[in-house]
């Protein structure tokens, strides 16, 4: 029984780590639920104890974010910052600049993932347009949507879940990471310009008509001023969960928009993972799995690193479940350690984050190719050293 027990858990963290099981038709939210109820078929927990392993404001938080994130698609507003973007920009360095920290901070406000799954075909359309290599330019993308969601709890899901975790506020969280992410987000642009030649170039390039698109006027302001409403509340210290599922039932509110456009675009692939990571996380501790980790969180230096391998191996959100049950609770420092060392490792290969993935999946799908040594080649150095800045910023 020992065994069979060890040997669901390890099976599923692999998983986890590749995204898939070999043979079989399984993502991650599968295998995490899989792996949880063969926890319980195993008897470490039963229903009630799985039951409240789930951390519901975390799940409230996610829900709420994607239901904003998808009015502010829906109403055309990411479209409409990048139109105003390309309007505004005359070089290719200049498109670097902008689009780097232009997705950056809309990372901070909004999920990453969400803001890569958005911007990728848009980023595509204008490099074609513009007869610009598109590499250069997705990598910006898919490492600034990393870099800038370090600056706030609502950037991923990770620094939601250590928000739930910590009680550490929204404000005290941005006050301590949003400078780290814009130093990050330049250290990004130096290093973009120091691997690809061809961004250097300050020479405007020739006018072109930007890509067509839908304004939905109402539900843009309807949408801008909720939002701007909640970040707000976020600044006050309005409890986040609860303040966020108010701001999407407001906008669920509506006499124009269909109800199935807005709920087909949740991610309820990402909310089932949480449950399943939730209850195997439970299982693993009932164990005993977890004492051997706790040698490696004794001091900055080690929880960085273990964090990094850990996120590389089964992904970031796994990473700090693992993990956060041997952070002290009112250890602000090492909450916000653990933040920014699982989100940062994100970049280290195109499997780090899901958002990786999202970029070089549409870019496939465009004719181009991302591969792995290409992305790595702009990812070790970009890690190795936004790493090392966190361990002396927050030292």
């Amino acid at each position: 029984m020992v065994v069979l027990r060890y040997l669901v858990i390890i099976i599923t963290y692999i998983g986890l780590g590749l995204g898939y099981l070999p043979g079989l038709r399984m993502n991650r939210a599968t295998i995490a639920i899989v792996g949880a109820a063969f926890l319980m078929a195993l008897r470490v927990l039963d229903l009630p104890a799985a039951w409240g392993a789930i951390d519901y404001k975390t799940l409230i938080f996610l829900f709420g974010m994607m239901v904003i994130s998808a009015n502010l698609a829906a109403s055309g507003f990411f479209q409409l910052a990048l139109d105003y973007t390309i309007r505004r920009i005359h070089s290719p360095f200049g498109l670097l600049v902008v689009l780097t920290f232009g997705s950056g901070i809309l990372s901070a406000l909004f999920l990453n993932d969400t803001i890569a799954l958005i911007l990728t075909p848009l980023v595509v359309g204008i490099t074609q347009l513009l007869k610009l290599k598109p590499i250069p330019y997705l990598l910006a993308l898919a490492g600034a949507t990393n870099l800038g969601s370090v600056a706030t709890l609502s950037g991923n899901p990770q620094n939601i879940l250590i928000g739930s975790f910590s009680g550490i506020s929204y404000l005290d969280f941005a006050k301590a990471l949003t400078p780290l992410a814009l130093i990050c987000l330049t250290i990004q642009v130096c290093l973009l310009w120091w691997l690809y030649p061809e961004v250097r170039s300050l020479r405007p390039y020739l006018k072109v008509k930007p890509p067509r698109y839908h304004i939905f006027k109402p539900l843009l302001i309807k949408s801008l001023l909720i939002t701007t409403g909640l970040l707000v509340a976020f600044l006050i210290g309005i409890p986040t969960a609860e303040v966020t599922l108010i701001a999407a039932a407001l906008l669920l509110v509506t006499r124009r928009l269909k109800p199935e456009r807005i709920l087909q675009k949740v991610d309820w692939d990402l909310l089932l993972m949480f449950c399943g990571l939730f209850i195997l996380t439970e299982g693993v501790q009932k164990l005993g799995s977890l004492e051997w980790l706790s040698r490696f969180v004794d001091d900055p230096l080690s929880i960085l690193g273990i964090t990094a391998l850990l996120s590389n191996l089964v992904s970031n959100v796994p990473a700090v479940l693992l993990l956060h049950h041997l952070i002290p609770h009112p250890d602000t420092h090492t909450w916000l350690l653990l933040a920014a060392a699982s989100t940062l490792a994100g970049n280290l290969t195109l499997l780090g984050s899901v958002a990786n993935l999202i970029v070089a999946e549409a870019v496939a799908k465009q004719g181009y190719q991302l591969t792995f040594g290409e992305h790595l080649r702009f990812g070790l150095p970009l890690t190795a050293i936004t790493l090392m800045l966190t361990y002396f910023w927050l030292a």
